[in-house]
């Protein structure tokens, strides 16, 4: 089992910056890849960003420029700076951790076995 806890969410003008952090408790030997997904008011989870035990990352567009998910394993953390925030960025936040061991980070929700509570992102115009 593996616990995942998110901090880091907050309020914050369009513009902004903030930083995200994720820390991983248990058999975090068995997590080879880690992410980050959100979900807004009304609509479906989506993908935000990964990265894999090759340090493999992917993006998804809306995040790419904007976005850098970073790793500790040291510390079994996961982060994700997230630049030039916009209305749109406002969700619930939350990190995932997948046991899937492929080349490539996964990006669905599928891929990925534990999830933490999420921290909620709210940009203001």
């Amino acid at each position: 089992q593996v616990h995942l806890v998110e901090s880091g969410g907050g309020l914050v003008q369009v513009g902004g910056s903030l930083r995200l952090s994720c820390v991983a408790s248990g058999r975090t030997a068995s997590t080879y890849g880690m992410g980050w997904f959100r979900q807004a008011p009304g609509k479906e989870r989506e993908f935000v960003a990964a990265n894999n035990w090759l340090n493999n990352t992917r993006y998804a567009d809306s995040a790419k420029g904007r976005f850098t998910i970073s790793r500790d394993n040291a510390q079994n953390m996961v982060y994700l700076q997230m630049n030039s925030l916009k209305p749109e960025d406002t969700a619930v936040y939350y990190c995932a951790a997948s046991q899937v061991t492929g080349t490539a980070a996964p990006i669905r929700d599928y891929e990925y076995r534990y999830w933490g509570q999420g921290t909620q992102v709210t940009v203001s115009p």
